[in-house]
């Protein structure tokens, strides 16, 4: 392109830095300084759950459409909320566990073995305290 940079160069750094992440779909941010491409991992919600659930690694060209029928815990959730807290949209670190927890409810894992949607009203009603 036009930073004059080598694709292959690129792509090999890209592979080096998310090689944790083998089979999972994430997101990457290259930044280009004077022709040097530094590459961190930018990782969603969604993602950050996925590996929360531990499960085998599988190669997304032979396996699709796999079930993430797994369970998390809450401090699985929360931790992730942490790590996730400088991009969410919301004021407080409850407001990010509830993101969290709608994500989990989009995969289709539990949470603590109940729905993600329960220990969101668990939340809202003040039962479950989010330090």
């Amino acid at each position: 392109g036009p930073l004059g940079l080598s694709p292959k160069k690129v792509g090999d750094d890209i592979a080096k830095a998310t090689g944790a992440w083998k089979g999972l779909k994430i997101t990457v941010q290259l930044r280009i300084q004077n022709r040097q491409a530094q590459v961190s991992v930018v990782p969603s919600a969604a993602s950050l759950i996925i590996k929360a659930l531990k499960e085998p690694q599988r190669d997304r060209k032979k396996e699709k459409h796999v079930q993430h029928n797994g369970n998390i815990t809450l401090d699985d959730v929360i931790s992730i909320a942490r790590e996730m807290r400088p991009r969410s949209g919301s004021r407080y670190l409850s407001g990010t566990c509830k993101e969290i927890l709608g994500t989990a409810q989009s995969v289709g894992c539990t949470v603590d073995g109940q729905a993600p949607h329960d220990v969101i009203d668990g939340i809202n009603s003040g039962d479950i305290e989010i330090p």
